[in-house]
């Protein structure tokens, strides 16, 4: 139950939440543009850049942060709940799986401070800024199945273009690292598993922060 006198600090923290959020997002925008640039200096094909999961999640995510800050500045709570949840559940697989699969691979010509940011900061950000303002609608099993097939379509992608062109983002998804298509099936299912579980957990939370506040 929400009384008059709980609006106030919330009022109040509107346009530090706007701010820090265009804050990240900005950051978010000019780390990943940074490292594009050294890509294409480098000579690399520009759809291998933007076929890296953490690339297209932490551009995702920039821009929804963006649409957040506006939301904040507006009042309003419950805008974009649907990009929010995509995001948050996209951004915690991304610090999940390279803590867990990522973390001592050779990141090539990788800047460090990129590194930090789309792969440790910002995973950190988006699902603190999760927890500090969810949605104010429910989620049910119906918008966690629609969030599940974004790892499942990317996996496909990755294979295919993999398998014409020679060419995987990621050790664990090229079929001659992990012992074939077996081995990059078993770390698939992993992660569709790590998604599914992250996923019901940040959106039980904000149905329970929805509730709490009826």
């Amino acid at each position: 139950m929400i009384h008059a006198h709980d609006s106030v600090p919330i009022a109040n923290r509107r346009p530090l939440l706007a701010t820090a959020r265009a804050a990240f997002a900005l950051l978010d925008i000019v780390a990943i543009g940074r490292q594009l640039l050294i890509h294409v200096r480098e000579g690399y094909d520009v759809l291998n850049f933007f076929s890296y999961f953490t690339n297209l999640a932490n551009l995702f995510a920039a821009v929804v942060l963006l649409l957040a800050a506006w939301d904040a500045w507006q009042g309003r709570v419950g805008a974009h709940g649907f990009a929010r949840a995509t995001s948050v559940v996209n951004m915690a697989i991304v610090g999940i799986v390279f803590s867990v699969l990522l973390r001592d691979v050779d990141l090539g010509s990788l800047l460090p401070w990129v590194n930090f940011v789309v792969h440790h900061l910002m995973p950190c950000v988006v699902v603190a800024d999760w927890f500090v303002q969810p949605p104010a609608s429910r989620f049910g099993a119906r918008q966690l199945v629609l969030v599940l097939p974004i790892p499942l379509v990317y996996l496909a992608y990755v294979l295919v273009r993999g398998a014409a062109i020679g060419w995987y983002p990621y050790p664990f998804l090229n079929p001659a690292h992990v012992d074939g298509y077996a081995g990059v099936a078993t770390y698939g299912l992993g992660i569709s598993v790590t998604f599914l579980v992250a996923g019901g957990l940040l959106l039980a939370f904000a149905n329970y922060r929805a509730t709490s506040v009826d």
